[in-house]
């Protein structure tokens, strides 16, 4: 039996997960968690072979996360479930710790896959992200561009920027203070040689990190 810790901020999402791998039959949700703080509580209390991440919850969340729980539980496989579909998030995902990324529109046919390849102790990609990564290798995209020149954090802030959200709003989502969103908004622009906003949502569009019907 794979016991496993599902955490996400949405109630009935993690409600959905639950039903998926009920079907599994030797996959069972030992603990649930809202947040990274309750993730890390449960982990710490034993009794969890996988964990299923989401990669965008409020406070500690994200690539900090996962590095954070790797730090502890070297040896604990993590599954991240996101809404990004980017390679490059993916990529930060696994060089953090994760064994595997997988988008959350593709869960209800490739959550069991995904968990037994990881407690197995194998990687799992979904494959239109995987594609795609093989895609800039063969391209042979060697010439980093801008937005890989970001911080974990600063790339989290720039994808929810790009999204419409405001600053205020992702400082709630976060928990952190408008001001250091600000900031970090501030250092975005810098490092990416763009002055506001609408540049950065015109740079989304350009490199496909967003696509014109999600404005």
């Amino acid at each position: 039996m794979i016991r496993i810790l599902i955490a996400d901020d949405h109630d009935i999402l993690r409600a959905g997960l639950k039903a998926i791998l009920a079907e599994a039959g030797d996959i069972v949700v030992a603990c649930e968690a809202s947040n990274g703080v309750e993730a890390l509580a449960h982990l710490r209390k034993g009794g969890c072979d996988a964990a299923v991440l989401d990669l965008n919850m409020p406070g500690r969340g994200g690539i900090e996360l996962i590095k954070q729980v790797k730090g502890e539980f070297p040896r604990l496989p993590i599954l991240v479930l996101s809404m990004y579909k980017e390679d490059i998030y993916a990529v930060r995902a696994l060089k953090a710790g994760a064994s595997g990324y997988l988008c959350k529109d593709h869960a209800e046919s490739l959550l069991i896959e995904a968990i037994h390849k990881i407690a197995d102790g194998g990687l799992f990609i979904n494959q239109d992200v995987a594609e795609d990564l093989t895609r800039d290798i063969l391209q042979g995209k060697n010439v980093r561009p801008s937005h890989n020149h970001l911080s974990d954090r600063g790339y989290q802030i720039f994808l929810m920027l790009v999204r419409g959200m405001g600053v205020s709003e992702i400082a709630r989502h976060l928990s952190l203070s408008v001001k250091t969103v600000s900031t970090h908004k501030v250092n975005i622009q810098a490092k990416m040689g763009l002055a506001n906003t609408a540049e950065l949502v015109r740079y989304a569009v350009e490199h496909g990190l967003i696509e014109g019907g999600d404005l």
